[in-house]
Order: C-alpha cells, then sequence, then structure tokens
C-alpha cells in the first residue's frame, strides 16, 4: 500500500527522516504548483532523483560539473541516439574524456542539486511505492540521507536570506568601477567564472541562471558572493538594441545565449593586477 499525503501536514524533512530510519526501499514522487519531482530510494539511501527533467542526466550533470563545454554538450546529445546514461557513460570512459569517478562525482553532484530545493516546498501532495526501483538504465550513487537533511536544512535557511537580500532575478548586473575588496583573496570555482563571464547590463540574472542550468538557490548565492565581495553591482537591464535584418531571428528569452564581453576576463585580471 502507497504512503500518500500533503506537503502541508508532513514536510520533506519528516518524509527524508521516516525514509531513512525505515532504511525503506522505493520511491517517492513529489508535485508542487506543476513540477514533478521523483526520488529513487535503496535500504534508506537516496540513490538517484529526477525534477520535472528526463531520465538522461548525465550530460547535464557533467556540465555543471565543468567537465565538459556546452558545445561539447550539444555534440553528445545529437550523438547520443537512444543510448542510455549507463552506456553513454560507458562510451566516454573508454574514449578518455571522462573517468568513472568523475561521473560518479558530477552525478552525486547533480542530484543533491535535485534534491534540495524540495526543502522550500511547503504545499504539493506526494506518494511513496515501496517497490524497487526502476534505475537500469541509469547512473546510481548511494547517498546517506543523514546528510541530505542536514544540509538541505541549512539551505533552507540560507535561501530564506538569499529571497530577501536578491528578492528579483529580472535584473542586470556590471563590474564594480572600484571594487570594495581585495580581489586577490577570492577563489572562484567553475561556476562563478561562467557567471562573471556573462555580467553585462544587457544580460538578466535570471537569462545567466537559466543559459549555465543554475538553479534559482545557485544563482542568487553566487551573485550574492560577488556583491558581498564589492566586485559587482546591480542595474537595471538595458533594453536590446535592434539589428537590422531582413527577417530577425526569433530566439526564446529562456534559450537565448547572454551576451558575452570577450574582454571581460581580461579585465578582470588586469584589476587583480592593480590591486
Amino acid at each position: 500500500m502507497a504512503l500518500k499525503g500533503n506537503l502541508r501536514d508532513f514536510s520533506i524533512v519528516q518524509l527524508l527522516n521516516l525514509i531513512n530510519l525505515a532504511r525503506k526501499t522505493g520511491t517517492l514522487s513529489i508535485d508542487h504548483r506543476g513540477e514533478h519531482a521523483r526520488l529513487s530510494f535503496k535500504g534508506g539511501k537516496l540513490i538517484y532523483a529526477t525534477l520535472g527533467e528526463s531520465e538522461r542526466q548525465l550530460v547535464s550533470a557533467l556540465r555543471q560539473s565543468g567537465l565538459i563545454t556546452e558545445e561539447q554538450a550539444r555534440t553528445i546529445r545529437s550523438r547520443a541516439g537512444a543510448r542510455s546514461d549507463k552506456e553513454l557513460g560507458l562510451l566516454l570512459i573508454n574514449a578518455g574524456h571522462v573517468t568513472q569517478q568523475d561521473i560518479l562525482k558530477s552525478m552525486q553532484s547533480h542530484i543533491l542539486d535535485t534534491v534540495y530545493p524540495l526543502f522550500t516546498w511547503d504545499d504539493g501532495t506526494f506518494q511513496f511505492e515501496s517497490r524497487e526501483p526502476r534505475v537500469d538504465d541509469v547512473i546510481t550513487v548511494r547517498i546517506d540521507l543523514e546528510n541530505v537533511i542536514m544540509q538541505g536544512t541549512r539551505r533552507l535557511e540560507e535561501w530564506e536570506r538569499l529571497q530577501e537580500e536578491l528578492p528579483d532575478l529580472d535584473v542586470s548586473l556590471k563590474f564594480a568601477d572600484r571594487p570594495q575588496t581585495s580581489l586577490r583573496d577570492i577563489n572562484l570555482n567553475v561556476q562563478e567564472w561562467r557567471v562573471i563571464s556573462f555580467i553585462n547590463p544587457r544580460n538578466t540574472v535570471q537569462q545567466i541562471a537559466q543559459y549555465n542550468n543554475m538553479s534559482d538557490f545557485q544563482i542568487r548565492k553566487i551573485v550574492y558572493g560577488l556583491l558581498q565581495a564589492g566586485l559587482v553591482e546591480i542595474v537595471k537591464p538595458e533594453p536590446e538594441k535592434p539589428e537590422r535584418t531582413e527577417a530577425p531571428e526569433r530566439v526564446p528569452p529562456k534559450k537565448r545565449r547572454p551576451d558575452v564581453k570577450r574582454n571581460v576576463i581580461m579585465r578582470l585580471i588586469d584589476r587583480i593586477r592593480e590591486l
């Protein structure tokens, strides 16, 4: 018999605690305002998760980890055909593009990034089916739920604070004319460099996040860090200049590649040298 209910009565934290303590095996399905999440468990361990996307997540996971570029991701997807993630992963390993450890680490990060936003869901319906998950064609990992619950709770608190600090993502960023802190002490990760490469008054924070497959939490955290470091400032988005062409290409805003200034990294390096 399936366990069903509403998140107003039984929170994500309570559900995960129940699955963990009872060492349950099965699949938890959650619906929240048009979004659908599915979490798979084995003996109380989280092994797989999806959020409004297909079963094939390997390419997205490798892209988010910075192991492949967006262009490489498109090429792999176009050539993958009907191959499952397991088959595709084996091909990439045999070709020397990534290692097995690269894949497992990327998938673990991707699964966690899928689950953490669920902690903010305070309404919706859920259903837990106590049966062996169907994960034959996907790449699974084993993640302790104790750590997921602890980190998810911390992220919920951080999420609430970030929403207060950055309530609107339809704003743009520009580099501060006079940085308030020394850039020598700032260590940027791959995702932060991606965001920096798209900083331009014509690009909204939302567009940057969508192009880089970042969640609202991820982009808010990065932008907040850059603001606190005094590296960037919030500005109103500049209107796009219409191109004089006979048949202008219409690209949906969600898929449009944000403008990139080619000298942006060089400008940043020059500023570091000046400090």
